[in-house]
Parts: C-alpha cells; structure tokens; sequence
C-alpha cells in the first residue's frame, strides 16, 4: 500500500526532531573510539571543539539534503539510494556528537536553520529530477571533502581522536559522491555551485562560534 503525503511529511518531520534533538538509532562506535583521548589546552579544545561542530552542523545539512531529496525522488532505486546515504551521514553526525561531548563542546544553536534550508534545497533538487538531484549530491560531497582535508591539516597531530573521526568521513563522503556519479548524477551549472560554495562558507563562520 502506497503511504499517503500527510503519513510521509509525518515521517519526516520525526526524522528531522530526531536529528534536531540528537537521537541516534546507530550503534557504531567512532572511529577514534579505541584511541587515547589526547591533552589538550583550553585553547585547543575550543578550536577543535568548533571544528568539531561546523562538521556536526555539516552532517545535519546532509541529512536534510538528502531526506528531502528522497521525499520527492521519482525513481524507487534513487529514494532507497538517498535513504542509504543518510543513514550513513547519520552516523557521522552520531561521531561527531560524541566527540563533541568529550571536548565539553555544544552543537550549534542554528542548526533549525540549516536543516531547513538544505531540505528546501533538497526538495527543488528533486524536481528537476534524479540526475539533477545527484548532482547535488556530487557536488555537496566534493565541497565537505575538501573542508574536512582542511580541518585534518589544521588539527594536525594535536587530536587524532578527532582526525580518526573526520578521516572516516571524508572516505564517506568521496564514495558517497562516487556512487552518485555512476548513478547518472550530472554537473550542476556554475552558478549553483558558486550558491552552495557560499551557503557553505555561512555555514561554518556561523557554526563555529555559536
């Protein structure tokens, strides 16, 4: 039986609660679990503890792409295929939650917006169609792959409980925008992606510091 609109924006609005209110299904540990939380001076943990939550408030944006994304995906094959990814990012977000207790760090308080807006930008994406929609999958995972190297060439050797973290992610992601190109994802035009590029650069100012 075909699931109605109203049960399927029900659906996910308890997605998006569950995201907002940090309630994981997953059970994976972290990648950096087995390894020794590092010393860090209070300079360190507040500088790490923000890089830690601009990719926190990444991984919630992922979600809201690609929940939006599937909600209106005209192919069965591409909504399990966005579903699967989320639920991959879910974990990210999971790891970069705990991380993130550790350092005694808080996630940022605008991540309503966030989650709304790439949902928005999920849903327009979807209604160009599913080559559109993977583009925009592309080009998110190129874009978060480049500020993760970013963000692991800046902790260096200080935290690699977090590196463990982002590094695992970033292999995510490349595979994540891999699978999207072979799925017939296409490239977005240049404008869209100089948009993204600057919603991306809001992003992590703003997540950084609040």
């Amino acid at each position: 039986m075909t699931e109605t609109l109203p049960n399927r924006l029900m659906t996910e609005f308890d997605r998006f609660l569950k995201v907002i209110n940090h309630i994981s299904d997953s059970n994976q540990k972290h990648p950096g679990n087995a390894i020794e939380k590092p010393e860090l001076t209070g300079q360190q943990t507040q500088h790490i503890g923000g890089l830690m939550r601009i990719n926190h408030t990444g991984e919630v944006c992922a979600q809201a792409l690609y929940n939006g994304q599937a909600l209106w995906a005209k192919d069965a094959k591409t909504h399990a295929h966005l579903r699967q990814a989320a639920a991959e990012e879910h974990d990210h977000l999971n790891w970069c939650q705990i991380r993130l207790d550790e350092l005694g760090e808080t996630v940022s308080k605008t991540n309503v917006f966030w989650y709304a807006q790439s949902f928005a930008i999920g849903s327009v994406a979807a209604f160009f169609g599913d080559a559109v929609s993977y583009g925009f999958v592309i080009e998110t995972e190129r874009q978060v792959e480049s500020h993760l190297q970013d963000h692991l060439d800046d902790i260096g050797e200080q935290d690699p409980r977090s590196a463990a973290i982002l590094k695992q992610m970033q292999l995510d992601e490349i595979r994540h925008g891999e699978n999207a190109k072979d799925a017939g994802g296409i490239e977005l035009p240049q404008p869209v992606k100089v948009l993204m590029t600057g919603l991306s650069k809001l992003m992590k100012f703003v997540s950084y510091r609040v």
